[in-house]
């Protein structure tokens, strides 16, 4: 059987990703054969997996780090909201159906023999499972019926690294209080804890060190700083849009709006690599900004939803104002959907509403249909005749004149479409703008240069820096005990 270590933390967005990421490419650097594996994940963020389904764009990027094909069983259950209390449900890659919260907490314990066969699989023939939880164990009102944090750890018998976020503060509080109020069978799985996100002279904090082994007497695994290489990673929770930088001097302004239900707004993080382009993701209660050359309309996991707010906050108008001055704008997938003339739902996939007035900028229709695409994809660009590599993740057929000019042609058949003057363009391929030489076109057509560096390669690179400051950063007997 595989050692496995899970990593769980004080709360959410303490930094468990880019640690699990981190070990697992510094395992993989030792020769180590890794794996990830979260038991659940929540978000809209996904990817499809090389044995084909979805699993969170985490896992995926966590295979990347691990130097190995990426499984759905490295993440069998993903939530992907899609209202306020309810979410679509994917078990070991495929839909498995939809739940609101309470009706989820009861259902879990009947996915825990899923979680713990997809574990199974993925240890067989590893050296070393590296586990992310999810949210964290202190919240012991979900503890009964647990599948992603102590109820999976007791089950799978993994011992477990407590996670805290210094930079967020009240970290020791965060790691006592999680001891305090833990039943002592889950107390007992914790091994020790990593402080996360340090700023500055690391000994300043020897005397929090002490402290909380006296409270806890769990020991320190290190104290890791702030890794540069982190914030090259796709990020996997939409809740860090609210601290991507703005503003810059970036010739060309690309703005993006932020809708509630955005999904796979990683597909802009290439995009962020090139000093000529300012990205600015406008939150609500904004206005799209007069100075954008260009606006992308990223994928949604509730297409007519998301279209209603857009309205709401008058988008629309500045949209078509964007236009009128000559502007572009692309879509992607949900957006491209709402690109459109009209959305229909006659089944209600996504809700209540029948159909929505779209917002007119292409000459198609869509109807949502209960068979989902899920696939990765080759592909080549009608527009610029380069080729392109992503995935598709949707609901929905979209048809009608535009679509004579598609976009691009995807896996043999054409996709997308196109407006008559050129200006107007929507895709259902997630990607597009990590294919370095599409990237490069589509800023020359903006009278820009772009440095059609390896975007690939430069996120590999990124996990190789993380796993080098975690090699110095980590008690190296501890290390030395997981990885050898």
């Amino acid at each position: 059987m595989a050692r496995a270590i899970m990593l769980q933390g004080t709360g959410s967005d303490v930094g468990k990703t880019v640690l699990v990421a981190g070990l697992c490419r510094l395992a993989a650097n030792r020769g180590l054969a890794v794996r990830p594996f979260k038991p659940q994940n929540m978000s809209n963020n996904a990817a499809v997996a090389d044995d084909g389904g979805e699993i969170g764009r985490a896992q995926w990027l966590q295979s990347l780090a691990a130097r190995t094909p990426s499984s759905v069983h490295m993440n069998p259950v993903l939530l992907k909201p899609q209202s306020e209390n309810g979410s679509q449900i994917i078990v070991q890659g495929r839909v498995f159906g939809q739940a609101k919260g309470r009706d989820y907490q009861r259902l879990k314990p009947q996915l825990l023999g899923a979680v713990l066969e997809s574990f199974e699989t993925v240890a067989a023939g590893a050296d070393l499972v590296v586990v992310e939880g999810a949210g964290s164990p202190a919240e012991i009102n979900l503890r009964p019926g647990d599948i992603a944090n102590m109820g999976f750890a007791t089950r799978a018998g993994v011992p477990v690294v407590l996670v805290g976020d210094i930079d967020r503060g009240g970290v020791i509080a965060s790691l006592v209080g999680t001891h305090a109020i833990l039943a002592d069978e889950d107390r007992a799985m914790i091994a020790g804890y990593i402080i996360n996100k340090f700023r500055g002279d690391v000994s300043l904090f020897d005397d929090g060190i002490r402290a909380i082994e006296g409270f806890t007497g769990w020991p320190c695994f290190g104290v890791v700083p702030w890794l540069p290489g982190a914030g090259r990673l796709p990020a996997e929770d939409s809740v860090v849009l609210e601290r991507l930088a703005r503003g810059g001097s970036g010739a060309l302004k690309i703005a993006v709006p932020v809708l509630p239900r955005i999904a796979n707004f990683d597909d802009l993080d290439p995009l962020r690599t090139e000093p000529d382009v300012e990205l600015t993701f406008v939150r609500s209660g904004e206005r799209l900004p007069a100075d954008a050359g260009l606006i992308v309309l990223p994928g949604s996991k509730s297409t007519i939803s998301d279209l209603a707010d857009f309205r709401a906050e008058g988008w629309d108008r500045d949209l078509q104002a964007h236009v009128r001055r000559g502007g572009r704008v692309i879509g992607i997938c949900g957006g491209y959907q709402m690109l459109g003339r009209t959305v229909r739902d006659p089944l209600r996939l996504e809700g209540g509403t029948l159909e929505m007035p779209g917002l007119g900028l292409l000459d198609v229709e869509t109807e949502m249909a209960p068979e989902k695409t899920v696939r990765n994809s080759q592909a080549r660009s009608t527009e610029y005749d380069t080729p392109l590599a992503g995935y598709q993740i949707h609901l929905g057929i979209t048809h009608g004149p535009d679509c004579d000019r598609p976009s691009a042609i995807v896996d043999g058949a054409p996709d997308g479409a196109l407006s008559a003057d050129g200006r107007i363009m929507g895709t259902y391929l997630h990607g597009l703008f990590g294919s370095d030489t599409y990237r490069a076109r589509l800023l020359q057509s903006f009278g820009l240069s772009s440095e059609r560096k390896n975007y690939r390669e430069s996120v590999d690179q990124a996990l190789d820096e993380v796993a080098s400051g975690l090699e110095r950063h980590l008690d190296p007997r501890w290390l030395a005990g997981l990885i050898g």
